[in-house]
């Protein structure tokens, strides 16, 4: 009976084992697979707002300091929640808490895009007769009328208020899904992969998943040429192009593309077990525990975890907090991420804005460049600096010496960018005086009788080289048109008869559209510069994230993870847009009216904000280049204190050969 029973047993386990080899969903890699396409669409959800944030900005009046604090909006949940993922981790199915959490970011990813259902049209100023309003944006003698107020309505302001509050709630939603993908992913795979391919899948996992912020700003390109009410006017009543200074761009269809992926690619995680047969053997890793890994007592490290009530744990966790910031390695290398980390914050949420405004290109050009051409460079340089670090085979010493070197060459290459753009263009009545004087009460003369609206903004560029805010405000009381083929509908070719620009009316002409910056050609040397010192900053990616493993206890090494990432997103991601957006505010020279109140900024300061912005990203590469090279010198005092320990011993020993070789001879 015994013998039959034991085959029956086995012939049972291997039944099973068949019948897993034939289930896709009982296979490692398929589970890979489909966690790297998830981990891909989760960072194109959260990732596209930042490929968005200045058409966002223009078209809700946003702050660069609110819209800062909307990009960072999403650690708050994240970083709540995040300390509660070591607690548990082995406590859950991870395969369903991963499904439902992308299940929660793809909901958040609707709700961002539900913003602009629910507002109203967007609305321009125009040049040509508005066929509802009548409205013109030229010189009119005629008293100005009450049509021409533009009071803001308190439905609209209310409205406001609610599409903000609507996409706060989403970005929450956003961090709080996030929370069990990457870890809870990265822990099932390491557990079920047998562990000569466990690093190299976790490695394939993060080279998939390193190309969603790019897809994120690739695709902000793609969206951002649509304009942004296509599914509410025709195509035919458009007259701006993607140039224009008032084109907002459809911001909102990127987020219903890839919140649509991310609620695709979530489905497969329901059907995963909550265990699988470990690669390469028929046994669940719950039975594998018997083989290795035991206490005195029979339970693995993991099993006296799970032991852990919640609030053990809770209590346990500030002494354990307390114990891995003792390790002046840890906190210095932390410390240098953190200034890294708040620098990329920064750079990622603002970079797009800062090339459209110094450089004159449209939001699409923009986000196709850093998509294209800077987180693909940085990319290259994390898995450079893994490989030289592998090829040297480099101590904890070298690789401090390595992040150092790195960031200094980084500030090298940097510092050049401060110098490298031009002034603000010149606008009539901002940093230029009208030439035609002002009378008592400051308004320029030239168009003293014109009833121009203070709140227009339809840019023209006169014939004199100067900017000015709206026909009306150039004096210009004729526009010539011009009928397109395809939509048969006026499209402005030039502006005449513009009393400020000139007195001579062959002269006295402006063409639509800003005058912009002459600084386009300084753009290719900028995108150089500023890709080099990405590349080589990333170099200290890998040996900064090795040093912290080997910085602390191997029984702390996940708690210690979770504290880094904790540290950071208070320290630098949350924080981090807030403060550049902040000192991006500083530099603007005038503000849009919206609602009574101050909303997105029209012009900037460009010696004030490039200074100021790049300032800051240098000063953080300078913060985290006195770290690193902190932890170099401690390192290499203490290295040389246990060469110091060793010497004597070997002196000793030499001294007592030399003694016993000297009695023997004697004797």
């Amino acid at each position: 009976m015994t013998a039959t029973s034991a085959l029956k047993e086995s012939s049972g386990e291997e039944n099973i084992t068949r019948r897993c080899r034939k289930n896709p969903f009982y296979s490692i890699k398929f589970f890979l697979f489909c966690h790297g396409l998830l981990q891909l669409a989760q960072l194109l959800v959260s990732g596209y707002l930042k490929s968005t944030i200045s058409t966002i900005e223009k078209r809700y009046g946003l702050s660069s300091q609110t819209s800062g604090m909307l990009t960072s909006f999403n650690e708050v949940g994240n970083t709540v929640l995040i300390v509660f993922v070591s607690f548990f981790g082995g406590r859950v199915h991870r395969p369903r808490f991963i499904g439902i959490g992308a299940l929660i970011a793809s909901l958040a990813g609707f709700l961002m895009a539900s913003a602009h259902l629910i507002t109203s049209p967007y609305e321009y100023d125009h040049s040509i007769a508005n066929h509802q309003d009548n409205n013109t944006d030229i010189c009119q003698l005629s008293p100005l009328t009450s049509q021409f107020s533009m009071k803001p309505s308190e439905g609209n302001a209310h409205e406001h208020k609610s599409i903000l509050a609507l996409m706060f709630i989403g970005q929450l939603l956003l961090g709080i899904g996030g929370v069990p993908i990457q870890p809870f992913g990265i822990s099932y795979i390491d557990d079920y992969a047998s562990e000569r391919n466990s690093p190299l899948y976790i490695g394939l996992l993060f080279a998939i998943t390193t190309t969603g912020p790019a897809l994120a700003f690739m695709l902000g390109s793609a969206m951002l040429r649509f304009y942004v009410d296509i599914d509410k006017v025709s195509r035919d009543s458009i007259d701006i192009t993607t140039s224009d200074p008032r084109w907002v761009g459809a911001w909102w269809l990127g987020f219903l593309v890839s919140a649509s992926f991310l609620a695709v690619t979530c489905i497969p995680y329901f059907f995963f077990p909550r265990e699988m047969p470990k690669e390469g053997s028929g046994l669940r890793t719950s039975e594998n525990k018997t083989k290795k890994g035991l206490m005195k007592d029979g339970k693995t490290k993991a099993d006296l975890l799970k032991d852990l009530t919640l609030l053990e744990f809770i209590k346990s966790f500030p002494r354990i907090l307390l114990r891995t910031l003792r390790s002046p390695i840890f906190l210095l290398v932390v410390l240098a991420e953190v200034n890294l980390s708040a620098m990329v914050a920064g750079l990622a949420t603002f970079m797009a804005k800062f090339l459209e405004r110094q450089f004159t290109v449209t939001a699409s050009f923009a986000n196709l460049l850093i998509g294209g051409v800077n987180i693909p460079i940085a990319v290259v340089g994390i898995v450079t600096g893994g490989a030289i670090m592998k090829r040297l085979h480099m101590s904890l010493k070298r690789a401090a010496l390595m992040s150092t070197v790195s960031l200094f060459i980084c500030v090298l290459l940097a510092t050049p960018l401060l110098f490298i753009g031009c002034s603000t263009q010149k606008v009539a009545g901002l940093n230029t005086e009208y030439s035609n004087g002002y009378l008592d009460n400051n308004t320029p003369e030239c168009i003293s009788s014109c009833s121009c609206r203070t709140e227009a903004f339809n840019p023209v560029c006169g014939s004199d080289g100067v900017e000015y805010s709206s026909p009306c405000h150039a004096g210009c009381r004729n526009v010539t048109l011009e009928t397109m083929e395809k939509t048969k509908e006026p499209k402005v070719l030039t502006y005449t008869d513009c009393s400020c620009i000139s007195a001579d009316p062959s002269n006295a002409t402006a063409a639509p559209g800003q005058c912009g910056s002459s600084c386009s050609h300084l753009l290719l040397p900028f995108m150089v510069l500023s890709a080099l010192a990405g590349f080589v900053a990333s170099f200290s990616h890998t040996p900064s994230f090795i040093m912290v493993l080997r910085s602390v206890p191997p029984e702390d090494k996940s708690l210690a993870l979770g504290i880094q990432f904790m540290i950071l997103r208070v320290l630098a991601w949350m924080p981090g847009p807030v403060l550049f957006g902040s000192a991006i505010d500083t530099a603007c020279i005038s503000w849009e009216t919206k609602y009574n109140k101050k909303a997105s900024c029209r012009y900037y300061d460009n010696d004030l904000f490039r200074q100021r912005y790049l300032g800051l990203q240098l000063l953080f590469e300078c913060g985290a280049f006195f770290c690193f090279l902190m932890v170099f010198i401690i390192l290499s005092k203490l290295e040389t204190e246990r060469e110091g320990k060793k010497n004597p011993e070997m002196c000793k020993v030499t001294e007592q050969l030399v003694l016993d070789k000297s009695s023997n001879s004697s004797v």
